[in-house]
């Protein structure tokens, strides 16, 4: 039996990440918090910029925790906690509350969840935009 190991997410991966989605929200001039968490969900890299609401940082960590959770991008896990929905109870029942506004994306590698980044501070489907194109430059 044959065991496949995959890098784990590291620091200059995160630095990376953060750097990228900064660099898109400048580029759209809008000012915005980003969070990376590794694999356990521990904190890799925050960066609030002096200009940002405070609570868009709790909305980074939030987003980037729901994206690491549930191994899906915040923004297509909306519906989801609709009433009715497979996770309407869910945001409730954990420890640390799970938030469904997109701007949350993991991070893969060879296959395999290694982390997530979270962006808050713009409009919903701009922080998603920001940390897809993080994402997409550390590949």
């Amino acid at each position: 039996m044959s065991t496949t190991t995959v890098a784990p997410l590291t620091i200059e991966d995160a630095e990376l990440l953060v750097a990228t989605a900064r660099r898109a929200a400048e580029e759209a001039e809008v000012t915005v918090s980003v969070t990376v968490l590794d694999a356990g969900g521990h904190l890799l890299a925050f960066r609030r910029d002096d200009r940002a609401v405070l609570i868009s940082g709790e909305t980074s960590t939030r987003k980037a925790y729901t994206a690491l959770q549930l191994n899906a991008a915040t923004a297509d896990l909306v519906d989801a906690v609709q009433p009715g929905g497979p996770f309407h109870t869910l945001p409730t029942a954990l420890d640390r509350p799970l938030l469904f506004i997109a701007g949350g994306v993991p991070v893969h590698r060879d296959g395999r969840l290694i982390g997530a980044i979270g962006v808050g501070g713009g409009a919903p489907e701009q922080d998603h935009g920001f940390a897809a194109a993080a994402v997409a430059a550390l590949v």
